[in-house]
């Protein structure tokens, strides 16, 4: 039976946690960021910092997704935030009284890193449960709207912190508003199930629990398809940041302020998009052609965005992100809903290793093009690529993708 209201006692504290932190995460981060570039005048040390946080992303849920599919995933997140905590008051503290050290910072940031993908992990195996049911398509609308609004509100503010109080006590901050976030999610009272079957945890059942899921995925033919084409699509436009950055660096009548504006159009595009997807619900018949469509329209939009004039480029990225929301949130409720909960943590792990995987590579292949081709035919061509490849996943395994939509049921 459908709930009648999406905003139960579980659901409202998942969200206050979630943007607790939000919060902190996006005033540590930006801090973090300012004070590498300050203290090394390297934009490669930077990057160094920004590789290295990627690798836990794709090593760590496969090492935890099978213990958290057997045993309630709310400690993990509650532990996870408690830990995260205790690390950035302690890193503040230090920066308040002794010199900042590179090499530390290497390894606390790959030790952040690891905690923020376990965390993001137990986080989005245990969400669907605190979703009311029939409620997901409006659940999935909260969440993927949480992080960009607080990142438009918090960015002046952590710029102003930064300036003003330095990066030591913004730590300290965020230390404390994890510490808040794992009170929160302390007193969610979702029922969770321990599935170890009289086993005691070992290599050989972590193994046997990976092959599991593996076999699984084998099996599913719409969920495979799509996670290629997540990893594609996500890869080519994380390789479109740095061409982007030098077109707009190099042509004339265009700059880095014009550049930033595009973040505003997008943002504007999403929030009217998660406006319409909040209140509306879309028929489970029509959710794979939004999707496929939506997909087509994003690939020929990063082909057309460069051949613009400035005033269309905005309009363009005012579209994709109003499409954008909207495809993202109808197959991210679809999915999870559909997936066992039984599965969930090792197929999201799977597919996190997998965009993870796509990221890397085609960052790397993309700036590589820029190299040699002009910008503008590079874009286009690498987004080309991408629909391609949304037509050969995707349309070629319509029938299984179209059923992760239907026997969903999202509402």
């Amino acid at each position: 039976m459908a709930a009648t209201t999406l905003w139960t006692r579980d659901f409202t504290l998942v969200t206050v946690a979630s943007a607790l932190g939000a919060i902190g995460s996006i005033a540590g981060s930006f801090a973090l960021s300012f004070l590498v570039f300050d203290e090394t005048g390297s934009t490669l040390a930077s990057a160094l910092v920004l590789a290295i946080q990627l690798v836990p992303y794709f090593v760590v849920p496969i090492a935890a997704a099978p213990w958290m599919d057997r045993l309630p995933r709310k400690p993990f997140l509650v532990a996870g935030d408690c830990v995260n905590a205790v690390l950035y008051a302690l890193a503040g503290l230090y920066l308040m009284r002794c010199s900042f050290s590179y090499v530390g910072y290497l390894v606390f940031s790959l030790i952040i890193s690891s905690l923020g993908a376990f965390d993001e992990l137990a986080y989005n195996s245990m969400y669907p449960k605190l979703i009311p049911q029939g409620m997901e398509q409006r659940g999935y609308t909260v969440s993927s709207m949480l992080y960009p609004v607080m990142n438009v509100m918090m960015m002046p503010v952590a710029g102003v912190l930064y300036e003003t109080v330095g990066v030591g006590w913004v730590l300290v901050a965020q230390g404390c508003l994890s510490a808040a976030a794992a009170a929160v999610e302390s007193r969610i009272r979702v029922r969770e199930e321990r599935r170890m079957g009289g086993e005691r945890a070992s290599l050989a059942l972590w193994w046997a629990d990976v092959r599991e899921a593996a076999r699984y995925l084998r099996g599913e033919r719409g969920l495979a398809n799509m996670y290629v084409y997540q990893a594609v699509t996500n890869g080519v436009a994380s390789g479109f940041a740095p061409l982007l950055v030098a077109y707009f660096s190099t042509t004339p009548g265009l700059s880095p302020a014009l550049y930033a504006l595009f973040s505003v159009a997008e943002f504007a595009g999403r929030s009217l998009g998660g406006v319409v997807q909040y209140r509306l619900r879309v028929p489970d018949e029509r959710k794979f052609g939004i999707c496929f469509g939506v997909y087509n329209l994003y690939e020929l939009m990063d082909m057309a965005l460069l051949w613009l004039p400035y005033p269309l480029m905005l309009a363009n990225r005012a579209i994709v992100g109003f499409c954008g929301i909207n495809s993202a949130t109808l197959r991210q409720a679809a999915v999870q809903t559909y997936l066992p909960d039984e599965l969930r943590a090792r197929m999201n792990a799977f597919e996190g290793a997998i965009v993870v995987a796509g990221r890397s590579a085609l960052t790397l292949v993309v700036g590589a093009l820029g190299e040699v081709l002009d910008v503008r035919a590079c874009m286009t061509l690498a987004a080309g690529c991408a629909l391609a490849v949304c037509w050969a996943t995707v349309w070629r395994a319509r029938a299984d993708v179209r059923r992760l939509f239907v026997a969903s049921g999202v509402a």
